[in-house]
């Protein structure tokens, strides 16, 4: 099944353009012009990804997203002309996943929302086994040991990293890459960051098990290695 996008603008043209491009892309694409709209297709209709502005008749992009984050488990980017921090901060707090100002630029929305459907991919694999070694997303618990019987409880963002590594062991991930997928795009620390939690999340398995490695790729980022078996 092709992931199924809704757009939800009140300008024809910006819907014009995103339906051209999410097409051109391989996705199916349905169209509202106004929050209601999108309230209806969404009860009617699967879909994986929502892109709504938020200046809209009917229901604004906000109470939509709200609504959307209540019911449906899919991720959300808000297109506004505003660009003030308040706006943003509206924006996340009715649970948007990202957030892009017009006049945006396509290709750059086109990899955002690639990003955002492989953060939700990956998150909806709950149970990750790498050999005696589980990572649980629903419990946020890891498991070690032949027996399970030894369970970490890491702090989120340790917990969050170690799952995105996990989800495909052997696949590089760049430091940027995890910045998005893990801090999201509006964070505005650097890639250090990554280091820090990969050391700290080294020196908790360092006697814990060998069931895994975190490796480094100079000059780009970190893989997770699945040893013997």
């Amino acid at each position: 099944m092709r992931t199924h996008i809704l757009v939800v603008d009140d300008d024809p043209h910006i819907r014009e353009l995103l339906s051209f491009l999410l097409k051109k892309e391989g996705y199916t694409v349905t169209e509202a012009d106004n929050g209601e709209q999108g309230s209806t297709i969404l009860e009617n209709e699967q879909i994986h990804l929502a892109v709504v502005d938020i200046m809209m008749p009917s229901k604004n992009g906000w109470e939509l997203c709200k609504e959307i984050r209540k019911h449906y488990d899919i991720p959300v980017i808000m297109l506004t002309a505003k660009g003030e921090i308040e706006d943003k901060e509206k924006g996340f707090l009715s649970g948007t996943d990202d957030y892009m100002v017009k006049p945006f630029e396509p290709k750059e929305l086109m990899f955002r929302i690639k990003a955002l459907l492989r953060r939700y991919q990956m998150v909806s694999a709950e149970l990750i086994r790498l050999n005696n070694t589980t990572i649980d997303r629903n419990s946020y618990e890891v498991k070690t040991g032949d027996s399970g019987d030894s369970v970490l409880i890491l702090p989120l963002k340790e917990f969050e990293l170690l799952s995105q590594l996990a989800s495909q062991p052997g696949r590089i991930f760049t430091r940027e890459q995890l910045l998005q997928l893990i801090w999201g795009s509006d964070y505005e620390g650097g890639s250090r960051t990554i280091d820090v939690h990969i050391k700290r999340l080294r020196e908790r398995f360092a006697d814990r098990t060998d069931d895994f490695v975190i490796t480094t790729i100079r000059g780009l980022g970190y893989k997770i290695e699945v040893q013997g078996g």
